[in-house]
């Protein structure tokens, strides 16, 4: 089956900044050579749609035009692709929540509620790509013991449900499992973009017990 190369989507930069914008790159993303930045953005899309099982080297290559040959001389191996798109998507997640957290400042109150609204629009704009990293069987036994990782997940659950323990940990990983997962049913395809973020907010709020 034929991979369309990666591109950036509308309105929004490619998954990975490069080093040559490394200026202008949000704080905390990780910084990569453009010729790493193009793989590591064409598996991210790819592990988000197939699983990481489910995508292979070639597939890597081809989306992004070039042979297997020159994705192994950036990359050693596949598992040095997976922790370069892993650590990507958690750098985009600690920024959220950092924002998040800076808009609440000493209400921390309100920080369910910007983080919610957070999530949703990186799930809009992400194509699920954190939450489908996340979610992912390999994922998981990749980094069950990797504690950066598990510090990121964990921070996510306590700021969504202002909790911790077993119960908050489960109510934030079905949330976000939701949100992700509905932001790209086809059920929702074709609604627009307005109205599925509305929905998603709504329903966000309903099961995090937030006021709206």
């Amino acid at each position: 089956m034929a991979h369309r190369p990666v591109q950036a989507r509308p309105g929004y930069p490619l998954q990975v900044i490069s080093a040559d914008s490394a200026a202008d790159k949000p704080s905390g993303l990780v910084v990569h050579s453009l010729a790493k930045a193009r793989i590591v953005s064409a598996a991210g899309d790819l592990f988000a749609e197939h699983g990481v099982g489910g995508t292979s080297l070639q597939m890597i290559a081809d989306a992004i035009g070039v042979t297997k040959a020159a994705v192994y001389h950036q990359f050693k191996t596949k598992d040095e692709i997976v922790v370069a798109a892993v650590e990507e998507e958690l750098s985009r997640l600690t920024a959220v929540m950092d924002a998040a957290e800076a808009e609440a400042g000493a209400a921390v109150e309100r920080v369910p509620e910007a983080l919610l609204t957070r999530i949703v629009d990186l799930a809009l704009e992400r194509h699920r790509m954190e939450f489908a990293l996340a979610g992912d069987p390999v994922i998981g036994r990749y980094f069950a013991d990797h504690e950066p990782f598990r510090q990121v997940v964990d921070r996510l659950y306590r700021l969504l449900t202002g909790e911790t323990g077993p119960e908050a940990r489960i109510r934030a990983a079905m949330l976000t499992a939701a949100i992700g997962g509905a932001a790209m049913h086809p059920l929702v395809a074709d609604l627009d973009t307005d109205t599925v973020r509305d929905q998603l907010l709504h329903l966000g709020r309903r099961f995090l017990d937030l006021p709206g």
